[in-house]
């Protein structure tokens, strides 16, 4: 079987998305332990808490849309627990099942932590585009994402800022 070489043109596009996919990680957990003390992981976690009604997930949940496995998100939520900032419960619905809530203390970190962590994505990434380029950018990811998720298990989590903006602002967690 004849392997389909990328072309140079392909080459370039492949080879820029990878740089990116290697060093914006970085950056980005850089930026948050340096001014807020959390990993992008524990930030990203604390965002999907923010967000949910009651700020209130069940753990299998809070995977699904972290695309986390359970035992690594066990250990993060326990260090974040250990921290104040969220707090685990039984779920009322099925006491089989573990909910994960965000606490006061919790919610803070997350609206200290945004600002910076906002400024860091428009620094290195919406800042550097044109208003055009992010609508591209918006559009490549949702065509790589058809192939990356094709029976769109987490389609509700890249898919959620779709449509205009209900209340015309700019979101803060992330």
């Amino acid at each position: 079987m004849d392997t389909p070489w990328l072309d140079r043109r392909q080459l370039r596009a492949w080879i820029r998305l990878r740089g990116v996919l290697e060093l914006l990680p970085g950056v980005l957990d850089a930026q948050l332990r340096r001014d807020a003390g959390l990993t992008e992981f524990e930030y990203y976690s604390l965002a999907m808490l923010s967000e949910a009604s009651g700020r209130t997930l069940r753990m299998t949940e809070l995977a699904r849309q972290t695309n986390a496995t359970l035992p690594r998100l066990s250990h993060v939520v326990s260090r974040l627990e250990a921290r104040g900032l969220v707090e685990r419960f039984p779920c009322p619905q099925d006491r089989r099942a573990t909910n994960v809530r965000l606490t006061e203390a919790g919610w803070a970190a997350v609206k200290d932590a945004a600002p910076g962590h906002v400024a860091t994505v428009r620094d290195h990434v919406i800042d550097a585009l044109t208003d055009e380029q992010v609508d591209q950018l918006a559009a490549i990811g949702a065509a790589l994402l058809v192939r990356l998720d094709p029976t769109g298990s987490m389609a509700a989590t890249y898919t959620r800022y779709d449509g205009p903006d209900p209340e015309g602002g700019e979101r803060a967690a992330d």
